[in-house]
């Protein structure tokens, strides 16, 4: 028995889950199918980012020739995506995935963790990965930029904590959170500078390969196909995972103000961030980017059960920081949010249940919803300088 444990943790076995599942997933996609692009669309949608960018076509209009949806992204993702499109396809898709869970791998190890805890948080994660990685999602790059941002300013590298912050929230808004370590800086202003300069990099360097009118232009018109995106979400059958969604649909609410349950958990955050003598204890900043990583999620309108990958990563580093002997309730805690949000597409929950409560009820932002109200009660209880 301690041998057969031994091996479900140990590295070789949980690095071959992690990268052979996401593996999997993407070539299963791109094997099966009609012929056609439909399993990776989204991916046909990253590349033609870049290529309209280069050829000055606009980036946010349907392009039914070639891929079906729309693009959301701006035009600092054409520079992210740009490698990978000089491949054929099938070859360019299946990098681009490896490149995911490779980076969000490098960005997990990289915490203030015992290498066997930074493991078992990948094995927590390894079907939420799967999941992201059959739909070829960029959450998992958003999730490690996050991280980043989290790690370089606990290593008072602020230079490259700005560019993470900066690089995804020009990628996807929800970079934008990393701003929530600003607390734990020693050089606040050194970070605000530096955010300043990487926010001029980054502004111009799609340039180089456009032009300055054009880049300017596609600014101008991302602000209202965000708003236009949001809008859509809110009918959605896939979108509105979240807190919002979920109240909206269980209790059948029509127009639900997002601030008045955005600014109670904007409020709750705010003031778990407020034990201002435990800013350099690792064990409260880990909760704190748990907290910022789930929070991410639940509280925005655009979130779909792919973008719970970035949400299940902070479960997991709760679960790794929980005060020991974990007990019950805080295990019943996870394996519900284990089962609801991050297994709950597959066969592990009936589909009748699956079809006709979870996804229609939004139920996959309960679980992380308890475990984030878990977490705010721990960074307000918790004496974390009396812990070993």
């Amino acid at each position: 028995m301690i041998k057969l444990k031994a091996f479900f943790t140990s590295k070789p076995f949980i690095l071959t889950l992690w990268f052979g599942l996401s593996l999997f997933a993407v070539v299963k996609g791109v094997l099966i199918g009609d012929g056609t692009t439909h399993n990776y669309n989204n991916y046909i949608i990253y590349k033609h980012n870049f290529l309209n960018l280069i050829q000055q076509h606009s980036l946010f209009g349907a392009q039914t020739q070639f891929y079906f949806d729309l693009n959301h992204y701006g035009p600092v993702f054409a520079l992210v995506i740009a490698p990978f499109t000089f491949f054929p396809d099938k070859i360019g898709v299946i990098l681009w995935v490896l490149f995911n869970a490779w980076i969000l791998y490098k960005a997990i190890m990289m915490l203030p963790l015992k290498q066997s805890a930074c493991l078992l948080i990948l094995l927590i994660n390894a079907n939420s990965m799967m999941g992201s990685s059959g739909n070829v999602e960029v959450n998992p790059l958003i999730t490690a930029l996050v991280i980043f941002s989290f790690i370089f300013i606990r290593k008072q590298q602020d230079f490259w904590a700005a560019l993470a912050i900066v690089l995804g929230t020009a990628i996807k808004l929800y970079g934008i959170v990393g701003l929530a370590f600003f607390f734990f800086s020693d050089n606040k202003l050194r970070l605000i500078l530096s955010m300043l300069f990487w926010g001029a990099v980054l502004f111009v360097l799609p340039m180089l390969i456009s032009s300055p009118a054009f880049v300017i232009q596609t600014y101008r018109d991302w602000y209202p196909d965000l708003i236009e995106k949001n809008a859509a979400n809110l009918v959605s059958t896939r979108g509105y995972v979240c807190v919002m969604g979920l109240i909206s649909k269980v209790f059948h609410i029509k127009n639900l103000a997002n601030m008045i349950v955005l600014l109670p958990a904007l409020l709750l955050f705010g003031v778990s961030m407020l034990r201002i003598k435990y800013w350099r204890n690792v064990q409260y900043q880990l909760l704190a980017l748990a907290s910022v990583l789930i929070f991410t999620v639940i509280y925005s309108t655009g979130s779909e059960p792919p973008t719970y990958i970035i949400a299940f990563i902070g479960v997991g580093i709760w679960v790794i920081n929980l005060d020991r002997p974990i007990g019950v309730f805080n295990w019943c805690l996870f394996i519900f949010a284990l089962l609801i949000s991050s297994f709950s597409n597959s066969d592990v929950i009936p589909r009748y249940i699956r079809v006709n409560y979870i996804l229609p009820y939004a139920l996959i932002a309960l679980p992380c919803l308890l475990v984030w109200l878990k977490i705010i009660y721990e960074m307000l209880t918790r004496k974390f300088d009396l812990e070993s």
